[in-house]
């Protein structure tokens, strides 16, 4: 197995925060879980207003706030070409599923002292929430596996390159992108072709024609794409694309397709955003299980 590359601190251009989960958890304060109002959408808030949007960007910390500045800096038509080409060969590395798990598992940040849980245990809690409540094999085994793709880390890839809101490239960024003004450092806002709202799509083209900013989602998304059902891929490729999940931004690029696709993403959604907890889950109790579970759908070993 090729050792991890241990991040490079010192670094704050690749390492502007403190751990990943500090952009979990603004997404969370970002999208907090709804109030069981049956009249009020459990996603896209209509009635949000756009002092409430400029409210959350003030009360942002510096940290997360200098993410957002070098993701939506470097994240262009290029660099997501050049990390397709450099990566979705999937030649990186050959190991089992779980092989993979404990390989993201030594992504270890000693600067966050609040964080006692194994990157495991933090996958095993969105797992273990959509089996209690019932959901299909698949659905359990893609709450499993939907972080796995920030094993890009682990190969010294910056947090921006990693984790983060994903959105289309090639075409105008939406203002609904969290922090939208600081595209205007982008290369791609100097590209004319780039400056409409299709850019260099056509209308209704499909999500899968798209080139979507380069991180996790992508990444897993192709490392399992030949072993699971769409609607498992559906949730791995598009769990981070809030512009269009949570804000209903980008449909004029989806197809019939991914309009009835994406209900399975706004399913998975509570589960990545409302399960997380301080109580951690018993890994050796639950190995069985999973091991059996990664059999039905997965070879031995794959590729990463």
């Amino acid at each position: 197995m090729i050792s991890p590359q241990k991040p490079n601190k010192e670094n704050d251009e690749n390492q502007p925060l403190e751990d990943l989960h500090e952009w979990e958890d603004d997404v969370l304060r970002r999208y907090p879980e709804p109030t069981e109002d049956p009249d009020r959408s459990k996603f896209t808030d209509t009635n949000k207003k756009e002092e409430e949007f400029r409210d959350y960007q003030a009360d942002t910390r510096d940290t997360v706030r200098e993410f957002y500045r070098l993701n939506h800096r470097y994240q262009t038509v290029d660099f997501v070409r050049q990390k397709r080409d450099e990566y979705l060969s999937l030649k990186r590395q050959r190991m089992s599923l779980w092989d993979g798990l404990e390989f993201l598992n030594t992504l270890v940040d000693d600067s966050d002292p609040d964080t006692d849980l194994s990157q495991i245990q933090h996958l095993l809690q969105t797992s273990e929430a959509i089996r209690a409540d019932g959901h299909p094999r698949w659905f359990v085994l893609a709450g499993l596996v939907h972080d796995l793709g920030k094993v890009l880390c682990l190969w010294n890839e910056p947090q921006w390159a990693v984790v983060g809101d994903t959105f289309p490239v090639g075409c105008r960024f939406s203002d609904k992108i969290v922090f939208a003004e600081f595209f205007a450092d982008n290369p791609d806002s100097e590209v004319a072709e780039y400056q409409t709202e299709l850019g260099i799509y056509e209308k209704g083209c499909g999500l899968d024609r798209v080139l979507m900013s380069w991180g996790h989602d992508e990444y897993i998304y192709h490392v399992t794409k030949d072993y699971l059902p769409l609607e498992a891929l559906y949730m791995l490729r598009f769990h981070s694309f809030y512009p269009a999940h949570r804000e209903g931004e980008y449909d004029y690029l989806m197809n019939d397709q991914d309009r009835e696709y994406f209900r399975w993403v706004n399913a998975f959604n509570p589960y990545d955003l409302y399960t997380k907890s301080s109580e951690p889950p018993n890994v050796a109790e639950l190995r069985p299980y999973y091991d059996d579970l990664i059999a039905e759908f997965f070879p031995s070993e794959i590729n990463f």
